[in-house]
């Protein structure tokens, strides 16, 4: 039978337990096959047999409480339709708070203020019923899936202080209502909710970077004419002529001309590719100093760049959202209060025929059970841990990312920009003749003083002084010649001299060493009349391995991490580069392509970790476009904040001073952190388990219980805060 796949965006779903539960509606439509909801793109796929149509899998999102919308256009990503939440509520929200909070500020300075009642009463309903409805829906949508979230437990507990405090309104004894309970807790939810909204979209713009980079148009040689066309209209087989300087436009092999591309977007690296006859140009990489003409191998959704768009989205898809532990704990926790308050009700009435004061005990043990700090054990750990990050440098883009972190035992690194520094530098410069050493200096950067090569600025960066050579002509994919003082003079890869037919002393062995250590190597030749086209110096190129490197990857090892290099570089370069840095692990001439499946294997080996930890948990460290899908496919993705903005939107989380020594610094915060969360769920809990008995039992009255439940708050808050005292290693300084 035939099959269909639709595609359309879900708006309204803020985690894991809302895309299970859009699947589960989708799941139900006979006919469907499979369903897979993107949480970072807001986008369902669904395939289905050609009789379902698609306005019923749209009517089955909005019945489970989502809003479906219809993709018009392609290439239309979450992020044209996802509107960023608000700012307005929060701020409405944080001045509501104020004057509850304010009494509490004032009361150690003897100052004894409150709102009338009846402005408490106005005011907390604005916040409860108003901004806070959003919880209702979200509790309400939770409760009817059989399953239960935060929005659950804040929508009940809040009501719990809202109800009781209308209740001691209504009978006049309005000395003790607890409004500021469900005010604040709504309100510093709704920041939490923000943030984590904002955090959501982000990630999205890494597609968006990725599409950027597709030209719009191409140049199209048909018979003797060259005709503009959109890249939508470009074909298989298609003769497609690429200027000098220009993006290639399409996947294709060179027919003519000569030239060299920067491919940094496909493999990383910074050494520019020379392209000749039959090689294989990719679209998104960009032309250097030669005219193409390239036959179209594969265009639009075919090409190189697009298949790494897709696994980008399909790396996000992949990539669940950690479970919280209080969404786990709060499935059984919320009907286990009810139940208590229930029989605490029903209890207390039989027994003592007193139903208003069994409806107190019963309301006093929802107070106590009010998940007012059970929902600040998170989100307040998270914040000072995330702050304290940043103010060393270290981005983290959700709490999500802070929480999968103190797990990693696995760091994969890119190499180029990464480990090193990404730009060539001269390091090895052979003198054979007669020449100084700067005269020769200054011969090369006479050569291509105005060059924009790499190589050529790093000649130029280290020449002292030098002229401007004449007749200067660029041997594309080869290098360049030029007169000075009326001699020739050839400065440009072995490959070149020999076909020159050029003089070489013995340097085989230097050539052999160098080579070994990936460098790359030119060199300077002189047409002589007596001897031909003579070798006057060597020159050896290295992308500079970071002064911080080693020393970083050590602090990582004392984490009981482990380290691997995962690059697109030749293997003696990797090699080198992993012997100076004591890596665990090197995996070189990787293409993007295979850059996530490397990750999926590391994540599934069952290798000799370091960690006690079972859980085998990767974090992907890169700063290029290639690494995108692999920071995507990792449990963490971090990027070089000297990187691409594209890596940057990939990854969880972003080292904006380019200091390796931040890996270990965020990996140390995120366990840090981690232990305040568990430790303050513990004390959130203990005041549960301690106060839901006595207020059942009747040794607590609501607002005792409510003291005790303003106390857990202050405990939590005040042991997440004690994470402002951590300090980064004093290499990230």
């Amino acid at each position: 039978m035939k099959t269909v796949e639709y595609s359309f965006f879900v708006e309204e779903m803020s985690c894991a337990s809302c895309v299970s539960r859009v699947e589960k509606a989708l799941k139900k439509i006979d006919g469907v096959i499979d369903v897979s909801v993107n949480l970072a793109t807001e986008k369902a796929t669904v395939e289905a047999n050609t009789n379902v149509q698609l306005e019923t899998l749209m009517a089955a999102v909005d019945k489970a409480g989502y809003h479906a919308v219809k993709i018009t256009e392609p290439d239309i990503h979450a992020q044209d339709i996802s509107k960023q939440a608000s700012i307005w509520p929060i701020i409405i929200s944080v001045i509501l708070a104020i004057p509850f909070v304010l009494p509490m500020l004032l009361e150690p300075f003897g100052i004894h203020w409150m709102m009338p009642a009846w402005l408490q009463l106005v005011i907390a309903s604005v916040v409860q019923f108003g901004l806070g409805a959003k919880f209702y829906r979200s509790g309400f949508n939770a409760a009817k899936a059989l399953s239960g979230n935060m929005d659950l437990l804040v929508a009940i507990g809040t009501s719990a202080a809202y109800g009781l405090s209308l209740y001691q309104l209504i009978i006049g004894n309005d000395d003790h209502l607890y409004f500021e309970s469900s005010v604040v807790i709504i309100t510093l939810i709704l920041i939490g909710k923000w943030l984590e909204s904002r955090a959501k979209h982000q990630t999205t713009q890494a597609i968006e970077a990725l599409s950027a980079l597709r030209p719009e148009v191409a140049l199209v040689r048909q018979g003797d004419q060259e005709i503009s066309l959109p890249i939508s209209q470009v074909k298989v087989d298609d003769v497609v002529v690429i200027k000098p300087g220009e993006r290639i436009p399409v996947d294709g092999v060179v027919i003519d001309g000569a030239s060299s591309c920067d491919e940094s977007m496909l493999t990383g690296e910074s050494f520019p590719v020379s392209k000749t006859l039959n090689s294989v140009v990719t679209g998104g990489t960009i032309n250097g100093e030669g005219l193409l003409i390239v036959k179209t191998t594969a265009v639009q959704a075919d090409s190189t760049l697009s298949k790494i768009i897709a696994m980008v989205e399909s790396a996000q898809a992949k990539k669940a959202p950690i479970q919280r532990i209080v969404d786990r704990i709060s499935a059984i926790f919320v009907p286990v209060i009810l139940l208590i308050a229930l029989i605490t009700l029903l209890a207390w009435g039989v027994i003592s025929h007193d139903w208003q004061q069994a409806l107190l005990h019963a309301v006093a043990v929802l107070v106590i059970a009010c998940p007012c700090a059970l929902g600040l054990a998170t989100p307040t750990a998270i914040m000072v841990g995330t702050g304290v990050a940043a103010r060393h440098g270290i981005l983290i883009k959700d709490a999500e990312a802070l929480e999968t972190l103190h797990n990693i035992n696995t760091v994969a690194f890119d190499k180029t920009g990464t480990l090193t520094i990404g730009k060539p530098e001269l390091v090895e410069l052979d003198v054979m003749g007669t020449e100084t050493a700067d005269q020769i200096l200054a011969l090369a950067a006479s050569m291509q003083a105005g060059s924009e090569h790499p190589l050529a600025k790093a000649i130029l960066a280290k020449a002292k002084s030098y002229n401007y050579a004449q007749n200067i002509t660029s041997v594309a994919g080869s290098g360049v010649m030029a007169t000075i003082d009326n001699h020739e003079y050839y400065l440009g890869s072995l490959r070149w001299m020999k076909s020159l037919n050029a003089y070489f002393v013995d340097m085989q062995d230097k050539i052999n060493e160098l080579t070994q250590k990936g460098y790359t190597i030119s060199f300077l030749a002189k047409q002589q009349l007596e001897n031909g086209v003579v070798i006057l110096a060597l020159f050896g190129f290295a992308d500079v391995i970071k002064p911080e490197a080693k020393n970083a990857i050590n602090a990582l090892h004392q984490l009981n991490v482990n380290t691997v290099m995962l690059t697109g570089d030749n293997q003696q370069a990797a090699n080198y580069v992993a012997q100076q840095l004591n890596l665990d692990k090197v995996i070189a001439e990787v293409l993007p392509q295979d850059k996530a499946n490397y990750i999926y294997q590391l994540q599934k080996e069952d290798q000799n970790i370091k960690s006690s930890n079972s859980n085998h948990k990767v974090a992907m460290v890169g700063d290029g476009i290639n690494d995108a899908p692999a920071l995507a496919a990792a449990d963490i993705g971090i990027a070089m904040g000297t990187g691409t903005d594209v890596a940057m939107h990939a990854a969880s989380i972003t080292l904006m001073r380019g200091n390796l020594f931040l890996i270990a610094d965020a990996i140390d915060i995120s366990r840090r952190t981690y232990n305040k969360i568990k430790q303050n769920l513990f004390w959130a809990f203990f005041y549960n388990l301690i106060g839901i008995p006595l207020a059942a039992f009747g040794f607590l009255n609501p607002m005792i219980a409510g003291a005790a439940m303003a106390l857990s708050s202050v405990s939590v808050v005040t042991n997440a805060l004690l994470l402002k005292r951590w300090q980064a290693r004093s290499g990230s300084k």
